[in-house]
């Protein structure tokens, strides 16, 4: 393993374990899962988006189909563990061939958001209207804009009835989200990842030097697909119930607002930006003087204003300023001009 990698490892495990250990202390940990499933769904958008360069309107698409597959999967095996490997491999296999499609069809930017957009409708459009009893995947019933519910829930692989729930469920979660950023660091440091970066600076240059972008781009967008699948499978989990809201417009906004504030082009910033607007929402959802939307398109204009590469990037060139390494050549003007001034004086 080398040597930058080996420090993303001990790193990862080391600020995972501190969260397990702290987060508790500050709130429920029912509410906390629920903020790492969200960290998790903006890390996948982010890898895709920011670096990428891969604007993606339908991340909730993948979100949705993780959690109903997972649903769908656990009420006809009753068992938890096949089905979210299913929730994963199903959309990255969805986002593969509709990636493989926008990218070899050679759409820019405004046509793969307004198809990824319209993706994303037409599933939520198509979930709405299965109310009917003809509407079955074996024996689960889509239920229409009423849901899957009462489907088994997360257990020990291979024991249905020991059920993985509350505290426990927390910590699972949390350890899949660490998992995955290491994952996606290990992907971006390799040369694909870097590979990946160049493309999203000039995608000209990189297939003139003999790289397959179309390709590369497919897997990186299969790979979002991917996370944002087992996000959708822990959310299901979480919340016991998959409903077509999942699909919606709304929710595919959010994902990309929570990218914008925490800052795109960083692992960090997705995941933070997705917890701590959740959280927000959360706080401004149990009073009713104040529209939350509201709220988060205020932030939203704002940062583009104020902060227009996210939170991350500011804080990181803010530690730069104050505390990082001054420039060798910076140091010796410094004490060129010191030795002047005494010189004079």
């Amino acid at each position: 393993m080398p040597r930058s990698l080996s420090k993303d490892a001990i790193t990862t495990i080391l600020v995972t374990a501190i969260l397990i250990w702290v987060m508790p202390l500050l709130t429920s940990t029912y509410t906390l899962t629920v903020l790492i499933v969200y960290g998790m769904l903006g890390l996948s958008l982010g890898l895709i988006w920011g670096f990428g360069g891969i604007l993606c309107f339908g991340q909730a698409a993948f979100f949705g189909l993780g959690a109903y597959t997972y649903a769908i999967a656990a009420i006809n095996i009753g068992e938890s563990t096949v089905p979210m490997v299913l929730a994963v491999l199903v959309p990255a296999v969805f986002a593969a061939l509709l990636g493989a499609m926008m990218f070899y069809g050679r759409l820019n930017d405004v046509y793969l958001g307004v198809i990824t957009l319209v993706v994303t409708l037409i599933l939520f459009k198509f979930i709405n209207s299965t109310a009917g009893p003809q509407y079955m995947i074996g024996n689960a019933r889509l239920g229409g804009f009423n849901g899957i519910p009462g489907f088994q829930t997360l257990n020990i692989p291979g024991h249905p009835d020991d059920y993985i729930w509350g505290d426990s469920y927390f910590y699972v979660c949390a350890v899949l989200l660490g998992v995955v950023f290491f994952l996606v660091s290990a992907l971006l440091r390799s040369s694909f990842g870097r590979i990946a970066v160049g493309i999203r600076e000039n995608e000209t240059r990189m297939s003139l030097m003999g790289y397959d972008v179309r390709a590369r781009k497919t897997v990186l967008f299969a790979a979002g697909a991917a996370i944002a699948g087992l996000a959708g499978a822990l959310f299901a989990n979480w919340a016991e119930i998959v409903t077509p809201s999942l699909f919606s417009l709304g929710q595919s906004a959010e994902i990309i607002i929570w990218c914008i504030v925490g800052g795109l082009g960083t692992r960090l910033g997705p995941i933070l930006g997705a917890a701590g607007l959740a959280y927000l929402k959360f706080l401004l959802g149990q009073q009713t003087l104040i529209d939350n939307t509201l709220i988060t398109g205020l932030i939203l204009v704002l940062f583009v204003l104020f902060l227009p590469k996210g939170i991350v990037p500011a804080l990181a060139s803010l530690w730069k300023v104050s505390f990082g390494r001054r420039p060798k050549e910076r140091i010796h003007l410094q004490r060129r001009m010191k030795s002047r001034g005494r010189i004079n004086g």
